[in-house]
């Protein structure tokens, strides 16, 4: 349990690293304040984690197996024919575990971001 912790805490600090490293080369570029470019930063890659978490955990338990090249007469030509399997238990729980930790450091920039955001008070 500590060392997944760690792992954790070792991400949100990467991430939150980069998030602020490329929020302020943004705001630098656009002539924004550096609270502001921090907080925006941080709501964006929040944002956009938090989406590509749900996304991934809605996917579907079919999972391709093979892909042939469709036939050139074929309207459908471009997406070719495939071959599905359903996903074994692992895969799934591998999905839904990549899901969650995705969902759950979009959350934590999301409030890095609310706690640089100076517009409003907190309290």
């Amino acid at each position: 349990m500590l060392a997944s912790l760690r792992r954790l805490a070792l991400l949100v600090l990467l991430s939150a690293t980069v998030t602020a490293g490329v929020s302020v080369l943004v705001g630098a570029l656009l002539g924004a304040s550096l609270n502001r470019a921090l907080s925006l930063g941080f709501y964006g890659a929040g944002c956009v984690l938090m989406l590509a978490g749900f996304f991934t955990g809605n996917r579907g338990p079919a999972r391709v197996e093979s892909e042939v090249p469709g036939s050139p007469v074929s309207p459908f030509a471009l997406f070719g024919a495939r071959k599905l399997r359903w996903a074994t238990r692992v895969e799934q729980e591998e999905t839904i575990n990549y899901s969650a930790v995705v969902v759950s450091l979009g959350f934590i920039l999301l409030l890095i971001g609310v706690l640089v955001d100076t517009r409003e008070s907190l309290f």
